[in-house]
């Protein structure tokens, strides 16, 4: 068995194990579908034939998309019967805190070490092995590891002992930018109303007051009202903005614009922009057209 198992093969897994078979590595992969697995098989990784048999690998690294697909897979389907005792399993995946403590305990149970590893960047980011790795687990674990994210990330932020707050931190970083995606919308919504250019707005907002790569990129993908093709979809975005409430309300928190959000986002899905990107959430607000700012 390799080095290191990759499963689920999605728009963030693919360039996570070609990074890591460019490297040098061993990868064994494993996918749900053939293609994604057949590109990678073609780039040096071997296939695995099932779960059951990547898990045997030393090291795992699992990119599934939600709490459900992830339980399904590793928790309620007793794979990890299969795994090699001190092997190390990396969820890469933004899951909830109450799922991260059941997956550690469950892992425990197997011998296995459990470390949360949530990211940071999108698709391109990822290909270019920039991101920004949230590790939270045991300390051994976590150093073990260390080697294969500076293949795939800029930079690993060791978050704590309990994998849980790796995924806290992940959450309320998506909430944070669920946020700004709503405020730059109302911002866009009420200058095109008084007649001034959206993209010469955003141009100088986030030239000044908020440079950066969130006001910046979803900024002109608002002005534009361009949402395909989606780097993160209303449904994810949705289900990020439900795990920060949760994760809020385990601490008796509130969060007042985040209940403001879950209806925006509600909304949004319902009128059919769930697989849009995330900024198209703001349509919600009321938009003028090129032809009302010109009168």
């Amino acid at each position: 068995m390799g080095d290191i198992a990759v499963i689920g093969l999605g728009a963030m897994g693919r360039p996570i194990a070609r990074n890591l078979v460019r490297a040098g590595h061993d990868v064994v992969v494993w996918n749900r579908s053939d293609g994604p697995a057949d590109e990678l098989v073609a780039a040096g990784a071997r296939r695995a034939a099932s779960v059951a048999e990547a898990v045997r690998a030393p090291v795992v690294f699992s990119v599934l998309s939600d709490d459900r697909a992830f339980a399904e897979t590793f928790l309620d389907s007793g794979v990890l019967t299969h795994a090699r005792g001190g092997a190390v399993h990396v969820n890469l995946a933004t899951v909830s805190a109450g799922l991260a403590r059941r997956a550690e305990a469950v892992h425990t149970g197997h011998g296995v070490a459990y470390v949360a590893a949530p990211v940071f960047g999108r698709v391109p980011v990822a290909e270019a092995g920039a991101l920004n790795i949230l590790a939270a687990g045991a300390h051994g674990p976590v150093d073990r590891v260390l080697p294969f994210f500076d293949v795939i990330g800029s930079r690993t932020w060791r978050l704590g002992e309990r994998p849980e707050q790796a995924n806290v931190v992940k959450i309320l970083g998506n909430y944070l930018i669920a946020c700004a995606i709503q405020s730059l919308g109302e911002a866009v919504s009420v200058a095109e109303g008084a007649g001034v250019d959206p993209g010469q707005l955003v141009e100088l907002l986030t030239s000044t007051l908020f440079p950066g790569t969130v006001h910046t990129g979803y900024g002109s993908m608002i002005a534009e009202r361009r949402y395909q093709p989606a780097g993160f979809t209303t449904l994810l975005g949705r289900k990020d903005l439900h795990l920060a409430l949760d994760a809020a309300a385990d601490h008796g928190i509130p969060l007042p614009t985040g209940e403001l959000l879950r209806a925006v986002f509600d909304q949004a899905v319902a009128d059919g922009r769930g697989e849009d990107d995330w900024a198209a959430v703001t349509e919600q607000q009321p938009r003028a057209t090129a032809a009302d700012r010109r009168t």
